[in-house]
């Protein structure tokens, strides 16, 4: 992929948007929500703290979360046109078992 995370940054891939409604109806690409449940594929070494030493990372690679709204900056993948959010671990509200 070529991205490498840095500091407290997070690296998620985004679920695809459904294509139907729970009455089976089809939704036109204009009508779709973004999900706002993604696969982290990468994470950062951690926040550097003041006192020059890392905090660890909540998050590790293959967690499933679910994330707020405007949460990350998108950036989309030319290899395999995935959508990519690149976000702070924060703005992660939790991890789905």
């Amino acid at each position: 992929m070529g991205l490498k995370p840095i500091g407290d940054r997070i690296i998620v891939r985004r679920q695809a948007a459904e294509e139907k409604t729970s009455g089976g109806i089809i939704l036109p690409d204009t009508a779709k929500n973004k999900p706002q449940r993604g696969e982290v594929i990468a994470v950062g070494p951690g926040k550097l703290k003041k006192d020059g030493t890392r905090a660890a990372m909540q998050l590790k690679a293959g967690d499933n979360v679910l994330f707020t709204s405007w949460a990350g900056d998108e950036y989309q993948d030319r290899r395999n046109r995935d959508e990519i959010l690149v976000m702070h671990e924060a703005d992660v509200l939790c991890v789905i078992e």
